[in-house]
């Protein structure tokens, strides 16, 4: 029968210590934009590639928020609906349904 070697703890956290620990990944945050009484709400200040944005209809009429080649979230009344932020940049946006409806989502690094 062979017998287990064991290291003494504080040789072995000293061993762990030494390892190449993983970059730490940026955190995810979630973001609600509502839509009430035909306009959008605020916009988040520092949303984030990797981001989520919930679109979050509140009124009785069926809305969007479409930025033409970046992105087209359709939203039911009464509904939510989630989005990744693919993209840094600017995108100035407006409701397909309802044009005079507008905002401006920033997307950083």
């Amino acid at each position: 029968m062979m017998k287990m070697r064991r290291f003494p703890p504080l040789f072995a956290a000293a061993l762990w210590s030494l390892l190449p620990s993983a970059p730490a990944a940026a955190a995810t945050h979630s973001y609600t934009v509502v839509i009430d009484k035909m306009k959008f709400g605020a916009m988040p200040a520092e949303v984030h590639k990797g981001d989520i944005i919930v679109w979050d209809n509140r009124d009785f009429l069926r809305h969007s928020a479409t930025d033409k080649g970046v992105f087209d979230i359709d939203l039911p009344a009464g509904k939510a609906v989630r989005m990744r932020v693919t993209k840094t940049g600017t995108f100035p946006f407006v409701c397909k349904y309802h044009p005079g409806m507008k905002a401006v989502l920033k997307v950083e690094k």
